[in-house]
């Protein structure tokens, strides 16, 4: 394991983590689109089929049950818990997440390396993961007012699929015939769809203002 995929393994932690402080300890998920939340663990859940199948190491093994506990343990708090729902802004999450789930499912079975269950579901998780953010940034906009957790888990989270595009650079390089076309298109997505708010994170940093997004 290189150096880019640990740091982008602990970026994309450390998103969790802050997500995770927001909602346990101040018990509000205001400004957290549910919609994207239920992506995400879409993906996880999709993704890491092969968790009591196939083992590879304690650290992956680790990792995908740190990602999938977070991920169902965000969606339970933000539709369950009698305080955390309270602040969750349903008339502003309004994005149709259907219309990302379908086509990313139709493009997995048409795009993939193997026609099988497992590979056409780790695939559709590619997909779906790299626009599974547009609902957040979505409602972002729509309220524009974000504060600085909220602001903090979307920046690590873009910054986690920067440091990945990295980490395939470096293998790109370093290991010989690694080519996966589909994981690199998909995260390359994903990560233009964050320039935009990393434009105004870096602006309002630089001018010491409060985030916000334009209408």
């Amino acid at each position: 394991m290189n150096i880019f995929r640990l740091s982008g393994d602990m970026t994309h932690l450390a998103s969790v983590l802050v997500l995770l402080l927001k909602i346990h300890t101040i018990k509000s998920c205001a400004g957290i689109s549910l919609k994207t939340q239920e992506l995400y663990a879409l993906v996880f859940v999709t993704r890491y089929l092969d968790i009591f199948t196939d083992f590879i190491s304690l650290y992956n093994t680790t990792m995908k049950l740190v990602f999938l506990g977070s991920s169902l343990s965000i969606v339970w708090y933000m539709r369950h818990h009698k305080i955390v729902r309270r602040s969750y802004d349903k008339d502003q999450d309004t994005f149709r997440h259907v219309l990302l789930v379908v086509p990313c499912l139709i493009l997995a079975l048409v795009i993939h390396e193997k026609f099988t269950f497992k590979e056409v579901m780790w695939t559709f998780s590619i997909f779906l993961e790299a626009v599974a953010i547009l609902p957040q940034l979505v409602l972002l906009q729509r309220t524009r007012n974000i504060d600085n957790l909220t602001g903090q888990y979307i920046l690590l989270l873009g910054a986690y699929r920067s440091l990945y595009i990295l980490n395939w650079v470096y293998r790109y390089f370093t290991e010989p015939h690694f080519v996966h076309w589909i994981t690199w298109i998909a995260g390359l997505v994903q990560t233009l769809l964050y320039a935009d708010f990393f434009y105004y994170y870096f602006q309002s940093w630089k001018n010491n203002t409060k985030l916000e997004l334009p209408a």
